[in-house]
């Protein structure tokens, strides 16, 4: 188990330590300390951690790690300085360990973590289709074994490291997912999680302005394959349908895998039919098998994440049946909610994100139901260069797909534009500045028998206008 011990060693590898006090978990957020906890005090723009560890002590965290002087009544053992067996008789829980650097000790101390331990490690990166793959993957995993996943959207730096320290020995498998924003990230990400398999979705112009260009995505997305071990240990489980991931095949020595809806991959799916909110039917191919799955996942789009989590249980050495019980378990976390709506209409809730892909997934499970067809959709942020033109692929999209679009916010009036431009009636199309005005003009307009899709990026809080929608029922 993780000890104040393996702390120390991590940090300034010093041997033998006298104690054995058991790390339960690991925030940087006092208010989610639970006792035994270490708290990591992060310097912020808006925040400071180190102004809330006298708060972490009253809650119950046993170690703190700061990188600034801290107030004369909080004990310090300062781990800059040489360390002695000395220094250890005397400490009395809680206490502060100070470092150089916050953020950098708690990688330290989950990579440390991660050698000692023999579970397999499943990393999981793409533009699109992370969550839920990481989600899917984890019910199919954990039908044979004890399996992790990383929480929400600890994905990054710090969130990513702070899952790891929650790793038991009792855990067998574990799906990590990781996120990207610049090159450099993801090879820090593996050089703590030291993944044996990585999954790569797809690769789209999500995150473009903070990446700079698509070939920088490229660039680090690749890093989850190039840091597999090589063959029969790694695998590298690749998108045979897109061909930016399909190249890196080259980039690894680890076994190649590839999924998809071409026959040409190695596991893949035809006769796909989409059954609105009942989920999708389709055949899966392996090997020359066939076989028959139908999965409560919304929108033919789902196919390719049941293809990812069936494609790792079947590296993982899962049977037919784990598999498709792990694909119909229906625990798998997704983000596309369906909620009542006023007048006994129905609200599909797809609000945490959004991206040109996965908008057009979405409006093309709207094409699937029955009803008046309504899509709400806000503006998609950091997409750079790609900006216009990725709003205006989802207005081309929304023309042939619903029978009224509102818009919310700057950008997506260039959605509302080229609908208007593909032969959308313009009576059908509306467009405000913010939420607000969305609201008061959508209370009114739905009722009985309309199907509404709300989404946006998640600083466009589109989530608002579903709760507005939802109290107003």
């Amino acid at each position: 188990m993780l000890t104040f011990g393996c702390v120390l060693k991590a940090l300034v590898d010093f041997e033998d330590v006298p104690l054995d006090q058991v790390i339960t978990d690991a925030a940087i957020d006092s208010r989610l300390i639970i006792p035994g906890a270490i708290f990591i005090a992060l310097p912020g723009e808006r925040t400071d951690g180190h102004d809330y560890v006298a708060d972490a002590f009253q809650r119950g965290a046993v170690l703190a790690l700061v990188e600034r002087d801290m107030p004369k009544n909080l004990s310090v053992l300062d781990l800059r300085q040489p360390l002695s067996r000395a220094d250890l008789e005397d400490i009395r829980f809680p206490f502060c360990l100070r470092v150089a650097n916050s953020l950098d000790a708690l990688q330290k101390i989950a990579q440390y973590w991660r050698t000692q331990l023999s579970i397999r490690v499943i990393g999981i990166t793409g533009s699109v289709g992370k969550s839920t793959t990481k989600e899917l993957s984890a019910e199919v995993l954990g039908q044979r074994y004890r399996t992790f996943k990383n929480p929400g959207n600890y994905n990054n730096e710090i969130g990513l490291p702070l899952s790891m320290l929650r790793l038991t020995e009792a855990h067998q498998r574990g799906v990590l997912e990781m996120g990207f924003y610049v090159p450099g990230e993801i090879a820090l990400l593996c050089r703590i999680a030291r993944p044996h398999v990585g999954v790569l979705t797809n690769i789209s112009e999500v995150h473009l302005e903070r990446a700079g260009s698509i070939d920088a995505i490229v660039t680090g997305k690749r890093e989850l394959i190039e840091s597999l071990p090589s063959a029969p240990e790694g695998v590298a489980i690749l998108n045979y349908d897109d061909l930016r991931v399909r190249q890196m095949a080259d980039c690894t020595q680890a076994r190649i895998f590839y999924y998809g809806l071409s026959p040409e991959s190695d596991l893949w799916a035809s006769g796909i039919e989409g059954l609105g909110l009942e989920g999708v039917r389709f055949v899966l191919h392996y090997q020359g098998d066939r076989t028959y799955v139908k999965v409560p996942l919304l929108g033919r789009h789902s196919v390719h994440t049941a293809l990812r989590a069936t494609a790792i249980g079947l590296v993982e050495g899962l049977s037919w049946g784990e598999i498709i019980g792990g694909l119909q378990s229906g625990h798998a976390q997704l983000r596309l909610v369906a909620v009542h709506g006023p007048g006994g209409s129905l609200l599909l809730d797809d609000t945490y994100n959004a991206a040109p892909p996965s908008v057009i997934a979405d409006l093309n499970l709207l094409a699937e139901l029955d009803g008046r067809r309504i899509a709400v959709l806000g503006d998609m942020l950091e997409l750079g260069s790609f900006e216009e033109r990725g709003h205006r692929m989802v207005g081309s999209r929304a023309a042939a797909v619903v029978d009224s679009l509102i818009v919310v916010g700057a950008r997506a009036r260039w959605i509302a534009d080229e609908a208007s431009k593909a032969g959308m009636s313009e009576k059908n199309i509306a467009a405000f500045e913010d939420r607000k005005e969305a609201i008061k003009y959508l209370s009114n307009r739905i009722g009985e028998g309309d199907v509404v899709l709300i989404k946006g990026s998640h600083s466009m809080r589109m989530d608002e206008i579903v709760s507005a929608l939802e109290e107003g029922e």
